[in-house]
């Protein structure tokens, strides 16, 4: 009974787990709950990320999409930008823009740190800084 327990109170806290984007001054900018809802700082929903790569607004808009391959969309499937494989990311021109690293720390083109994400995933933070201000 013991062990069902222990599996299940560690089911719900795996399951609920959020992660946080900051700005570079440490600030709280959004959270990202692990279904990819988007809260802001005062807690209000204010998107979505679904599990297909669709892009939501709070009313559950559809504004753009992420492609398994990484491109950014709009609402009518035009790209607008790209995360490539090492998280440099990309407006629709193919300049860089950015750069996700895997510690989660997001900088501008110039290498200047914006902000951190850690524990999200490369292409939800691109979104979040770089084509969906969430605040």
């Amino acid at each position: 009974m013991k062990t069902l327990a222990f599996f299940s109170a560690l089911f719900i806290s795996f399951c609920s787990y959020s992660q946080t984007i900051e700005h570079s001054k440490n600030s709280l900018s959004a959270i990202i709950k692990s279904d990819g809802t988007l809260q802001g700082t005062t807690g209000v929903n204010v998107g979505y990320i679904l599990n297909d790569g669709t892009i939501q607004k709070a009313d559950h808009t559809a504004i753009g999409f992420i492609t398994a391959e990484g491109n950014i969309q709009n609402g009518i499937f035009d790209n607008v930008g790209f995360v490539i494989k090492g998280g440099t990311v990309q407006d629709a021109n193919h300049n860089t823009i950015g750069f996700v690293k895997d510690d989660g720390t997001i900088q501008n083109a110039k290498e200047i740190i914006i902000g951190k994400a850690p524990g999200v995933k490369k292409t939800w933070a691109a979104v979040c800084f770089f084509f969906y201000k969430v605040n």
